[in-house]
């Protein structure tokens, strides 16, 4: 067995590689390819989470689980919000070849699926990128935005402005593109055609009526039934698709709290993001819709990670290899 730890992760899995693993997962989903559970919950207490996602990719025999804890206090004390490992199993005869840091995962491939969702639905022409949150998500869809769209320009907003600003000079001196801190949200996204919301807010940060036509939102932050980052009237006036219709509908508060509200229909969501690579849902219809991705992460995305980093291990003679 495998041991494979952040490090190596980041070495192995890129976000270019991690785009293209991502889209062919997502399709292989769509099309019953692959198969998941619900991301089942255990409470722990002060807000705090343990999460179970298992999977199976039918066509690389891979089977397995996401075991991942959310503390969203965790920043006080210097650590990360989100931690975990994913176990990797060879379908065929169930054995254990690899368990790999789960937390380095999360950040590629949650940015990597925004990317492909960029891809398929912002305009040719956006060139401005706005982000709302100043962690580890912020700095992944940055790189991720710049790989899918000719983004000249990013603006970032964070609750602590001395964090967007810092944000802001790290990320200048690694990518050759105008990178401002913004003190308002609304600000921030003004005439923006891309917005990333990445934040841990359980409230509405981001207001239709900031939105401009024809704009592009990945909405990646809230993640439970009650939560959300966007107001009731961005959800209605949006052209909305998911990862998951399944997920969509028992954990997404951006779509289940306007739904309560009466203020969208059943049915308000377009589809998957997988339907649409295979073609049998329409993506965006007019330059000046505002189309929306509501993503919550996905059981067999991080599967599909775990498995091409252990085959990228395997041909590098990355990781430690232990006895089972």
């Amino acid at each position: 067995m495998l041991v494979i730890n952040r490090d190596d992760v980041a070495d192995l899995l890129s976000m270019k590689a991690c785009i293209n693993v991502m889209q062919e997962v997502l399709a292989a989903l769509s099309a019953g390819e692959a198969v998941q559970s619900l991301r089942q919950v255990l409470p722990l207490g002060e807000g705090n989470l343990l999460g179970l996602m298992p999977g199976h990719l039918r066509q690389e025999a891979a089977a397995g689980a996401k075991i991942i804890s959310v503390f969203p206090h965790n920043h006080h004390a210097g650590l990360p919000s989100h931690q975990g490992a994913v176990a990797l199993f060879d379908a065929a005869t169930g054995v254990l070849k690899a368990v790999v840091d789960g937390r380095k995962i999360t950040a590629i491939r949650t940015a990597a699926v925004s990317a492909v969702a960029t891809r398929l639905l912002a305009r040719e022409d956006a060139g401005i990128l706005a982000i709302l949150g100043t962690g580890e998500q912020a700095v992944s869809h940055l790189e991720a935005m710049l790989l899918v769209r000719n983004i000249r320009e990013v603006r970032v907003w964070g609750r602590t402005g001395s964090k967007a600003q810092q944000f802001a000079a790290d990320m200048s001196a690694q990518w050759d593109v105008k990178i401002t801190a913004a003190a308002t949200v609304r600000e921030a996204v003004q005439d923006a055609d891309i917005i990333c919301t990445v934040t841990a807010s359980t409230v509405p940060v981001l207001l239709g009526e900031w939105v401009k036509k024809g704009a592009h939102i990945n909405a990646v932050g809230a993640c439970r039934p009650q939560d959300r980052e966007l107001d009731s009237a961005l959800a209605a006036m949006s052209r909305l698709y998911v990862d998951r219709l399944e997920s969509a509908v028992h954990e997404a508060g951006d779509y289940l709290i306007p739904l309560g509200e009466g203020v969208i229909r059943e049915g308000h969501i377009i589809g998957e993001l997988g339907e649409l690579l295979q073609g049998r849902i329409e993506g965006r219809a007019d330059p000046a819709e505002i189309t929306l991705f509501k993503g919550l992460g996905l059981a067999i995305e991080d599967l599909a990670a775990a498995e091409y980093i252990y085959n990228q291990a395997v041909v590098f003679h990355k990781g430690v290899e232990v006895t089972w």
